[in-house]
């Protein structure tokens, strides 16, 4: 049953900007790598719910901020911090793909 997070629109998606199309490639591969695959294999017939939306926003913002303060240190943390900013791009690139579904 939708709710307020799953809730998506009755209409298909509309065709994306190319910015968008752009990011499609990535947003779909982070979906796969995540285990989080849409039913028709890719975002551009698939809307981003208003959870997965909102929870990679919020994921990218703070991926990319704590990631670039682990940046400078050395060893491991630097490790952890290039993994986070991969993380953070992953989830930016579905959150952008979400808000430009929304947009069209």
């Amino acid at each position: 049953m939708p709710n307020v997070f799953t809730r998506v629109p009755d209409r298909p998606v509309p065709p994306l900007p190319g910015w968008a199309l752009a990011l499609l490639p990535v947003a779909d591969l982070f979906m796969v790598l995540m285990v989080s695959r849409p039913p028709t294999g890719t975002l551009r017939t698939t809307w981003v719910t208003p959870g997965t939306l909102q929870l990679a926003g919020v994921l990218a913002l703070v991926g990319l901020v704590v990631g670039g303060l682990l940046l400078p240190r050395l060893g491991l943390s630097a490790l952890l911090g290039v993994l986070l900013i991969a993380f953070a791009l992953g989830c930016a690139s579905v959150a952008l793909v979400g808000f430009a579904q929304r947009r069209a």
